[in-house]
């Protein structure tokens, strides 16, 4: 055994136990709607008032935790920056539906947004763009014995992605490959690993540190990364103060290597909920 599945062996039960009770604070700690309404103010309540929520738009939202469902982790660090910034607030986050690729970031009905966009995109509506310096790229993983060498010949073929992920209907559209779709990353790879697709396509920062794992090796093939994007938060017009947080949360992060672990600790929590639920052997 080795020392990966010894350390996560040993963590099983604490998983176990403490499961429900991550997912309900997880799920207490935010709250997930569609249509963006309007946004409470940002500045902090008077003495004996409630904060105001903070709204945040994002490109997926995610559904509200039901008790006795299994803990996932998500494909991106999105969610877990914007627990961050409402942490540094002591405000409760709300997430709406942002379209990133949309001309504007519409004042009074978001606090701020985190999205992932193409080098150079312009947005003539004046909000703040603030890089995070995260840049992904889509990645393939596969089998090491496949035959597939390029992303042309996914056409055909059938490829497992997260429905949270960015790439849903995009490797249909560019490559004609067949997609499935399941709820999270790990739920993805374990259909990988037992043979239900030919491929699983997530961020490269994410399969990347996947396959350090020895585990993995087995599925260590991969397409080069596609175009990269690059992770922005978006502040509307006119919230200068928000801004000058934003920016300053994100000096700091970089000046702790605070990304570099985020992925590392995402990664190693996707892996051990794979390794938990795989329940029959890898396909041969």
């Amino acid at each position: 055994m080795s020392r990966y599945r010894f350390r996560t062996f040993a963590a099983a039960l604490f998983l176990a136990l403490g499961a429900s009770l991550a997912g309900a604070a997880a799920s207490s700690g935010t709250a997930s709607e569609g249509p963006a309404g309007p946004a409470a103010p940002s500045g902090s309540s008077s003495a004996g008032q409630a904060r105001p929520g903070l709204t945040v738009g994002v490109r997926y939202v995610p559904p509200p935790f039901v008790g006795g469902s299994k803990v996932r982790t998500p494909e991106s660090i999105e969610t877990l920056l914007v627990a961050e910034v409402a942490g540094n607030l002591q405000r409760k986050a709300r997430y709406v539906e942002l379209d990133a690729g949309a001309a504007s970031v519409p004042a009074g009905a978001m606090d701020f947004a985190v999205a992932s966009l193409p080098k150079g995109q312009p947005r003539g509506d004046g909000a703040v763009a603030i890089a995070t310096g995260q840049v992904t790229r889509p990645m393939a993983i596969m089998r090491t014995d496949t035959d597939i060498k390029s992303w042309r010949q996914l056409q055909g073929r059938t490829v497992c992605l997260a429905e949270d992920g960015r790439y849903v209907g995009r490797i249909a559209e560019l490559y004609g490959a067949i997609e499935q779709v399941y709820r999270a990353p790990a739920d993805a790879l374990l259909a990988l690993r037992t043979g239900e697709c030919d491929a699983a396509v997530h961020d490269d920062t994410m399969l990347k540190a996947l396959l350090r794992f020895p585990e993995w090796k087995k599925f260590s093939a991969s397409l080069p990364p596609g175009e990269a994007e690059t992770q922005y938060f978006l502040v509307p017009a006119g919230n200068g103060e928000m801004a000058a947080l934003l920016k300053e949360m994100v000096a700091r992060w970089k000046s702790q290597g605070h990304f570099k672990k985020l992925i590392a600790d995402m990664t190693q929590d996707i892996a051990f909920e794979v390794y938990l639920d795989q329940t029959v052997p890898d396909c041969h």
